[in-house]
């Protein structure tokens, strides 16, 4: 999958920014036979994730036009998760979501939460690490794929996945996850 931040390069191909714009999407890898040539001076960077879990961690959400179902399972995760009255437009999303995503002093902004209060699919950071939550266990994101599980840290969890999209997963929305090897390891 990658994600759509805005043109966040300039012409010589570095990356200037963080974001340029409010609606981050992941989007899959191939839609309508489409080609792009990455990082296209003046056009959006790409930004290639392991999996959805990671961009919906990130501050992401499923992109409205190739993604166009699961945009939709969203919206209504995230309607009946924050119990809203109606499902939101994007705009309103991504309003909700810029505001949960911030840093500060180059840190992202995490929320504690008990380990029984959160759902398969969302992360959480310890020590500097990222971990997926999935099947009751943690597995550490790393540049190459997941660790082996290992068993859930002790006191609360530090998470990162915005709150609104840990919403959205409580109340059925399925992030796509994995894939994953090994057994469950303790810490």
């Amino acid at each position: 999958m990658y994600g759509n931040r805005g043109v966040l390069h300039n012409d010589d191909l570095v990356i200037v920014r963080r974001h340029q714009v409010r609606r981050w999407l992941v989007c899959v890898l191939e839609f309508r036979g489409r080609r792009r040539q990455i990082m296209r001076p003046r056009h959006f960077t790409e930004l290639f994730f392991h999996d959805e879990a990671v961009a919906l961690a990130a501050g992401h959400r499923p992109c409205a036009e190739c993604r166009y179902a699961e945009y939709q399972m969203f919206r209504a995760a995230w309607t009946d998760g924050l119990g809203l009255s109606r499902r939101p437009s994007a705009d309103e999303m991504d309003s909700v979501l810029h505001r949960q995503r911030g840093v500060v002093d180059g840190v992202r902004v995490t929320h504690p939460a008990s380990w029984d209060a959160l759902p398969d699919g969302v992360f959480v950071l310890r020590d500097g690490d990222y971990w997926l939550l999935y099947d009751r266990v943690l597995r550490r994101w790393t540049p190459a794929g997941y660790d082996a599980p290992r068993e859930l840290f002790d006191g609360p969890a530090d998470v990162l996945t915005p709150l609104s999209t840990v919403a959205a997963i409580k109340a059925g929305y399925h992030p796509v996850c994995g894939p994953f090897d090994g057994p469950v390891s303790s810490l």
